[in-house]
This record gives C-alpha cells, structure tokens and sequence, in this order.
C-alpha cells in the first residue's frame, strides 16, 4: 500500500466510527474486496480503489442532516483529491462511482469501476458478515430481530441478483447460499407456538 492511499485512509477513518453497520471496518471490507474482484476483472485500480475508500466517508452526514451520503461523499472525495494534486483524469470515475454504489441510489454504474466498487459493497451486506452488520444496524437505530429478519428479506436476499462482475456473481452465490440457511434456523427458532403446545 503506498502513501498516497495509506493517507487517503488516515482522512477517511478521521471522519466514520471506528466500528458498526457503516463504521471504518466495513470501508476496510469494501476496499479488500475491491481489491481481489478490481484484479480479476482488470479495473483501473487507481480510480476503484480510491472510490471505494471514500464511498461511505459521508455517512455521518447523512445521519445528522440528511443529505444523501453517496452525493456528499462523492463532492468530499473530489475536494480531498484535488487539494492532494491526485490525476485530474481518474477523479471524475472516482466521484461516479461513489455516486452509484448505492443500492437504493437508483444511478447505473456506467464503468468498471463503478461496477465493481457496487459489487463489492453489496457483497458486504451478505453471508456471515452482512447478517452481523443487519443486526447491528438494527440495534443502532432502536429496532429489534424482526426487524432485521424484515431488512434481510426485503434488501439482502436480493443482492445476488444486483451483482455486476462474474467475479462477484461467484462470491454472491456462497452468500446467499449462507444467509438462506441462517434465515431458515433464525426463523425456526424465533417460531412461536400456542403456549398449550409446550
């Protein structure tokens, strides 16, 4: 890792929670998976990984106030880049594919790099990890299992679905797989039978 994004980095983590549904862990998750499917696929790695530093470094902001935190992220990693002299002609893919990583965003990912980076997000909230992180989520904002159990049918069980890249598409499959099965033990325990049934 060279200076330049090890400082990209230090800016990022100064800015999201250490931890929790989208704390600095998650960026980190985003970034390595990046990393792997950006290799596979041939993505210019100068704009994906970039772009998936920065793609949820608005997130604090979108929790106080309310503005869109793939907008406010994507206008913050233009004005870190360019106040870094960072190439005037990879920031325009880096700040689209922070604007289209977003799953309920509705902006089509027009590159490689937006693809990838949207894949790789996505990819977060599936298997062990995206079940960890929709509890998480859960708890942060007050709500309970069922709630959870509801975000889990209505948004991650659709993700294998949304998957851009083969290379994702394969890792999307074991996902799902994981989080079907959980589902189906989760729901199974959770069942409430009549209490002359005990």
């Amino acid at each position: 890792m060279n200076e330049e994004t090890v400082a990209m980095l230090d800016h990022v983590k100064a800015v999201l929670p250490a931890s929790g549904a989208h704390g600095f862990d998650h960026t980190l998750r985003v970034v390595s998976l990046c990393e792997t499917l950006g290799a596979r696929e041939g993505a210019d790695m100068a704009v994906l990984i970039p772009a998936a530093i920065f793609h949820d470094i608005a997130r604090p902001i979108e929790e106080e106030a309310g503005v869109p935190h793939e907008e406010e992220g994507a206008r913050m990693a233009a004005a870190y880049l360019e106040s870094v002299g960072y190439p005037a002609d990879r920031i325009a893919g880096i700040v689209h594919a922070v604007r289209a990583h977003r799953y309920s965003a509705g902006i089509d990912p027009e590159t490689l790099e937006a693809r990838v980076l949207s894949d790789a997000d996505n990819l977060d909230a599936m298997g062990a990890v995206g079940i960890a992180r929709t509890f998480m989520q859960s708890g942060e904002q007050g709500r309970g299992i069922g709630d959870a159990i509801d975000h889990v049918h209505e948004k991650l069980l659709n993700l294998k679905d949304r998957m851009h890249t083969e290379s994702a598409r394969e890792i999307a499959g074991e996902r799902h797989a994981f989080l079907l099965a959980f589902l189906a033990a989760l729901e199974d325990e959770m069942h409430l039978r009549p209490l002359s049934g005990r």
